[in-house]
């Protein structure tokens, strides 16, 4: 079965082009004006990405974001008119994956939906079960563990937390996690890493605000202790 990607736009004209520029790289989309249409839609047919512009008519692009990160872990970009930090954050603090800033070049948004893909597909075959004093990590099953209880990671969180456990006490760039988590180069925002990070200590730090296991040095990066 082929890729499927749900665009969600309320724009006709940028609906299309979207549309029309996906479609050209082979790929199936299905496209949505609003925000219940877009709900609609991934209940009856769940997509492979999903393309979301934050302002839409009714339920916005923040609560469509929420709304099926409840249900599914499938890739989300988030789509903005501004790249003003604000709204990045607030994106990515709901569940996205990434985002693009209006006006995009079509190579730009297929080279992201192509790297979410390589991610959302690939698996860490080989790598060990790995335990920083309470965390167990479980690679080759996609499981993580805090004192015995099993926590939910979103596939970006635990490919960040699993290449910090493969590289332990090594501080890693914001650059370099870009790289192998995103697998993005020259077009990477390091706050992805920065609010990614700060939701994944939500999830695996007994207290977020102190963390114990995912630390940050300051002007460096991110390292995991034991």
């Amino acid at each position: 079965m082929g890729t499927r990607i749900l665009t969600v736009e309320d724009d006709e004209r940028i609906r299309t082009s979207v549309r029309l520029a996906l479609e050209d790289e082979g790929w199936t989309v299905e496209e949505a004006a609003s925000g219940e249409d877009a709900l609609n839609a991934f209940t009856r047919e769940a997509a492979d990405v999903v393309l979301i512009d934050i302002m839409l008519p009714g339920i916005d692009g923040f609560d469509v974001c929420r709304a099926i990160r409840r249900v599914s872990d499938v890739p989300i970009v988030m789509v903005t008119a501004r790249a003003d930090t604000h709204d990045v954050v607030a994106g990515l603090e709901a569940g996205a994956d990434d985002y693009l800033t209006k006006p995009f070049a079509p190579k730009e948004l297929s080279a992201r939906i192509r790297a979410l893909l390589r991610r959302a597909r690939s698996a860490d075959p080989g790598a060990p079960q790995m335990v920083f004093g309470d965390l167990e990590i479980i690679p080759e099953e996609g499981v993580v563990r805090l004192a015995g209880t099993d926590v939910h990671l979103t596939k970006t969180e635990f490919r960040l937390l699993v290449e910090l456990a493969t590289n332990p006490g090594r501080v890693l760039s914001r650059e370099v996690l870009l790289e192998r988590v995103w697998g993005y180069g020259y077009f990477g925002d390091g706050r992805l890493v920065d609010v990614h990070i700060r939701r994944l200590r939500t999830k695996i730090e007994p207290d977020p605000a102190n963390p114990r296991y995912v630390v940050t040095i300051r002007g460096l990066g991110y390292k995991l202790q034991s």
